[in-house]
C-alpha cells in the first residue's frame, strides 16, 4: 500500500547578506534550491517553506546572519501498514535532507502519515 509521510521542521542557514530582509530571502532561496533538487531526483514527493526569521544577527560588520527557515517535506513510501510507513518515511526524509546538505534540522512535529 502507498502512503504519504510528511514532517514539519526548521533548519538554520548561515550566510552574508546586507539586511534582515535580504538575509531571509536568500536563506529561503537556498533551501528552495535544495528541496527542488530533491524533488527532481525523486527523493521527496513535495515540500513547502513556511517562514524565515532571523535567528542570530551579525555581531560585527562582516559576520554572517543565521536564519531559521521552517519547512514541510513529504515523501511517498510503500508499506504494509501506517506504522511501518511512518518509520520508512521518517528515515527517508532524514536521509534526503542530510544528502542535500540541509544542516541543523530540528523537527517540529511527529511524522504525519496518510494513505494515498
Amino acid at each position: 500500500m502507498e502512503f504519504a509521510v510528511s514532517r514539519d521542521g526548521t533548519t538554520l542557514v548561515t550566510l552574508h547578506e546586507g539586511t534582515d530582509t535580504t538575509a531571509c530571502d536568500a536563506a529561503t532561496a537556498e533551501l528552495t534550491a535544495n528541496l527542488e533538487s530533491l524533488e527532481a531526483e525523486g527523493r521527496i514527493a513535495g515540500w513547502t517553506i513556511e517562514d524565515a526569521e532571523v535567528y542570530e544577527h551579525p555581531t560585527a560588520p562582516f559576520d554572517p546572519y543565521t536564519i531559521t527557515v521552517a519547512f514541510t517535506v513529504t515523501v511517498t513510501v510503500e508499506a504494509d501498514d501506517p506504522e511501518r510507513a511512518t518509520e520508512i518515511g521518517a528515515s527517508a526524509i532524514d536521509d534526503a535532507l542530510e544528502n542535500a546538505g540541509v544542516d541543523a534540522v530540528s523537527y517540529t512535529s511527529a511524522p504525519a502519515t496518510s494513505a494515498t
